[in-house]
């Protein structure tokens, strides 16, 4: 499995001077707060962390606290506790929808849950509601096949709304206690194609009353803020409930997530460090913060 430290690489090299020569002086000068200020900000650091920050930086020398321990527990505090999701204790049976732009990878991170419901003993079934590619619900399929789980499949074209109900129908015929469904990506300003997420919700609740259960947006960690701009259109659409980050190895921007947690107050569940089927990582808050400021644990 990757690494937080090597997951974060390019965010740290971004921050990297910065932050060496503000850890290595007593007190940070106004002009290397400045400079700071500017490299957080490239990194999609949201301001009203990157001024909290500033504000606790100039209090660290009258707490005698040092400099790396100031950053590290405010960025602790901004991202808050995010317990990992325990699937074991999931009830029978739960429903879960994945939402996200086109190429954000959905389908993959699909799969990939569906595998760690499989190694927690539980038996998923996954719902290829993506009817928008020919490709979607073939991948989908395959995915099932390799991993070995069950899985209904929409036809190209077909009701979207339709195979989520369906999904969930065979789920509870199947005896399968976990439907994964997967969603045609969709450009989060385009209005008709987010509101038949609307649907498709409806349907799934027709079939189990109060599904799903879970709503995860998945989302691009190379775009930065602009998928903060995506969760928060997705999250006025379709409620939801936690947030799936990929390709967070290839991207500098990984300031993104304190606004995940800030400003939309939805948890972080898992990030992608890599492209094996095993680097899809429940989130901890500590190892990322850790692997940014390129610190050891916290005592």
């Amino acid at each position: 499995m990757g690494s937080w430290f090597n997951g974060l690489r390019k965010t740290r090299e971004r921050l990297a001077g910065g932050l060496k020569g503000l850890f290595s002086s007593p007190k940070p000068g106004e002009a290397t707060a400045e400079e700071l200020a500017d490299l957080l900000i490239t990194a999609d650091v949201p301001m009203r962390l990157v001024q909290t920050l500033s504000r606790e930086l100039e209090k660290s020398a009258s707490r005698k606290e040092p400099l790396v321990a100031t950053f590290r527990r405010v960025l602790m505090d901004a991202l808050g506790r995010n317990p990992p999701l325990d699937w074991a204790s999931l009830p029978t049976p739960s429903t879960l929808l994945l939402v996200g732009i086109n190429g954000s990878g959905k389908t993959t991170t699909a799969a990939k849950l569906a595998r760690m419901a499989l190694q927690a003993g539980r038996r998923p079934l996954l719902g290829a509601a993506d009817t928008f590619r020919a490709a979607g619900s073939h991948q989908l399929k395959l995915w099932a096949d390799r991993i070995g789980c069950e899985a209904v499949v929409g036809a190209t074209g077909g009701d979207a709304a339709a195979v989520a109900y369906d999904a969930i129908d065979a789920a509870l015929a199947r005896h399968c206690d976990i439907a994964i469904v997967d969603t045609a990506g969709r450009m989060h300003t385009r209005e008709p194609l987010m509101r038949e997420l609307q649907k498709v919700r409806a349907a799934m609740d027709k079939r189990l009353p109060g599904a799903p259960h879970h709503t995860w947006v998945v989302l691009d960690a190379m775009l930065g803020q602009n998928a903060v701009v995506q969760a928060r259109q997705f999250h006025e659409m379709t409620p939801l409930t936690g947030a799936i980050i990929t390709k967070l190895d290839g991207s500098s921007k990984a300031g993104f997530l304190f606004a995940i947690r800030q400003e939309l107050d939805l948890p972080i569940l898992y990030a992608g460090l890599g492209e094996g089927p095993d680097d899809l990582a429940a989130f901890d808050s500590a190892a990322f913060v850790d692997a940014l400021l390129d610190v050891g644990e916290a005592p």
